[in-house]
């Protein structure tokens, strides 16, 4: 079986099992705010971001648990017996492999146990050919899938979903309409005959620029993909200067869904990593940890030398702190060099 390793885990979140078990649980549990006009919707397609869990966890969690209240809960599997299929589109932070790389059969592993590949939607948009290919290269070293993965394992424990990863790495308006209108034909066949597929973006918002530009340059992007326009969502990207690293396919996945229909957008939840880091000018320090038996240990802090002595070190270990007691550390430990 082909199977895919973790490579985030320790560092995008924690590689212990059970601590990665209770940090999901606790941002489930700890969902920000949700604008709801009280009408029912089904959800076919999600937008979630993929940095450190630390840092996106409630985003993450707010949008999976608004989905799952939806008309047709997104995770939730349709009969007892037949699990839930996810195509997850991603982009390619590597430069490796194919620009439409889908991984097409086997497994991806997290500390929470093994996702099946779905191999014959992978099979089906592979053989639509518009440019999707088999292809492990972009997938394999790429984290913008896999920190998703025990979230949706969480969620639906007994039969979890299977996922058809696509790592999207060409920012071509044309080869996307095309690939989005095959996809919609997929996707239009699967609901024909009773297997509906929900799709992820997985995506973050404008990178590291101070707290105010990144506001207004995220509200520009949200504009255009609350407005179900791919086209205006790429252009006012590349005229504006705003680095979502995901917008291709995002791009890919309103082209699609403007083929099945009229689409209709909300916004779930909204939050930059100076939530986490309290630093508002630019994102500059970074720190892991694990919960092993009862003890926090911290592996690693740091903050760039431009920015120190302003106290982005000290929050940090504060908000590591708050967040290892709510798991349950009783201890903390750091080894210094």
């Amino acid at each position: 079986m082909l199977r895919r390793p973790p490579v985030a885990a320790g560092r995008f979140y924690s590689a212990d099992p059970k601590t990665l078990q209770a940090e999901v649980q606790y941002w489930l549990a700890h969902t920000l705010p949700v604008s709801d006009d009280g009408q029912p919707r089904d959800t076919q397609c999600l937008m979630l971001p993929h940095a450190g869990h630390v840092f996106c966890g409630a985003v993450i969690a707010t949008t999976l648990m608004a989905a799952e209240a939806s008309k047709r809960p997104f995770l939730s599997p349709r009969s007892t017996n037949e699990p839930h299929r996810i195509l997850i589109l991603c982009p390619n932070h590597t430069g490796l492999g194919h620009p439409l790389g889908i991984w097409p059969e086997g497994a991806w592993s997290t500390p929470l146990g093994d996702v099946p590949v779905d191999e014959k939607l992978a099979d089906d948009l592979i053989s639509s050919k518009v440019g999707f290919s088999t292809d492990t290269a972009s997938h394999i070293r790429e984290h913008s899938i896999e920190v998703l993965l025990p979230f949706l394992q969480y969620i639906s424990p007994e039969i979890p979903p299977t996922i058809t990863p696509v790592c999207i790495g060409i920012n071509n308006s044309s080869v996307l309409h095309s690939a989005g209108r095959a996809l919609a034909q997929i996707l239009q066949r699967y609901e024909i005959n009773g297997k509906p597929v929900a799709i992820i973006v997985s995506s973050d918002m404008n990178h590291y620029e101070d707290q105010a530009t990144t506001i207004r340059k995220d509200n520009i992007a949200l504009t255009e993909i609350l407005s179900c326009n791919p086209q205006g969502l790429l252009d006012v990207t590349r005229r504006e200067h705003i680095t979502m690293c995901g917008v291709m396919p995002m791009a890919l996945a309103l082209f699609a869904m403007q083929y099945m229909g009229k689409p209709w957008a909300s916004l779930c939840a909204h939050d930059t990593s100076a939530t986490a880091s309290g630093n508002t000018q630019q994102v500059v320090g970074y720190a892991g940890g694990m919960v092993v038996d009862g003890d926090l240990q911290i592996l690693k802090v740091a903050v760039d030398e431009r920015f120190r002595r302003q106290g982005i070190a000290r929050k940090l270990l504060e908000r590591v702190g708050d967040d290892a007691r709510n798991l349950g550390a009783s201890s903390c430990s750091l080894e210094v060099r």
